[in-house]
């Protein structure tokens, strides 16, 4: 069974935006909110040159890396064709109106992804 760990509130995540986790070790975790209040969670590293997918312009359920403008998918974390890449993605669950995160993948996920790629 998995545990959760609270991390902000929806409200806290502008529309259209994200907003940062620190981890203990590896990449921050980006959370987004799209228009439809729907939230995802992605490693804060674009797969192209780890461009900080947070800083990137958020539509319908994608994000435009603010580097290369690759778009990645907020549901998978995959680049849009011709890209090609991912990043790993992380479970997120709504609960009113606060957001958690799975603690396992939180201690597992891209922990040797801290430096961008090359």
């Amino acid at each position: 069974m998995s545990q959760w760990k609270p991390v902000c509130n929806v409200e806290d995540i502008p529309k259209l935006g994200a907003r940062r986790v620190q981890r203990n070790k590896g990449c921050e975790v980006a959370v987004f909110r799209a228009a439809d209040d729907q939230v995802f969670a992605l490693l804060d590293r674009c797969p192209h040159k780890g461009g900080p997918l947070s800083q990137g312009i958020v539509f319908g359920h994608s994000v435009a890396c603010p580097l290369h403008n690759w778009t990645i998918g907020l549901a998978n974390g995959c680049a849009q064709a011709p890209d090609e890449g991912c990043t790993p993605k992380f479970s997120v669950k709504v609960e009113n109106g606060q957001v958690f995160l799975d603690v396992a993948e939180l201690n597992s996920h891209a922990l040797d992804d801290i430096k961008a790629a090359g």
